[in-house]
């Protein structure tokens, strides 16, 4: 079963900040080889506050071989209350094309934590949900395997 169309990441490094360490974790995210899978990671520059330059970094994965490890990361390694935080919350952070969000604190997976924040210094996720008919009913359904874990399948 597909879970998502795809799974985006985006993350800010800032003037001063271990961009090598950002990178790491992104790769920590997306625990794919990511040379041979031929997965990018998107780096753009913008001005930030008070002039100062920032990168943005931003990872998309479109295909099922790559989403599915993704998620299966993801998922897992959030705690219990942050996956029952992302049900309760459900509804408004699923949009109108069924996009589903979410932010993990930046400093806490540096130190190799997952955890949900609702602060901008972050690394924004958003997944898009495979519901078909593509129907917001489907689509919340899809989230609550997401995490109750459901979707993973026992080793042998």
């Amino acid at each position: 079963m597909r879970y998502a169309h795809f799974v985006e990441m985006r993350v800010f490094s800032r003037e001063g900040e271990d961009e090598e360490g950002i990178i790491s974790k992104i790769k920590m995210l997306f625990p794919l080889d990511f040379k041979e899978e031929k997965i990018a990671i998107d780096l753009r520059s913008a001005e930030g506050f008070e002039n100062k330059r920032i990168h943005i970094l931003k990872v998309n994965i479109s295909k099922e071989r790559h989403i599915r490890p993704v998620l299966e990361n993801l998922f897992t390694r959030l705690s219990q209350e942050d996956r029952s935080t992302l049900l309760s919350q459900l509804e408004s952070r699923l949009d109108s094309n069924l996009h589903f969000f979410m932010r993990l604190d930046k400093d806490e997976l540096l130190q190799d934590r997952y955890l949900l924040t609702e602060t901008g210094n972050c690394f924004h996720m958003t997944i898009a949900i495979a519901a078909y008919p593509h129907s917001r009913e489907i689509a919340r359904e899809i989230i609550k395997r997401l995490c109750s874990l459901s979707f993973i399948e026992p080793e042998n």
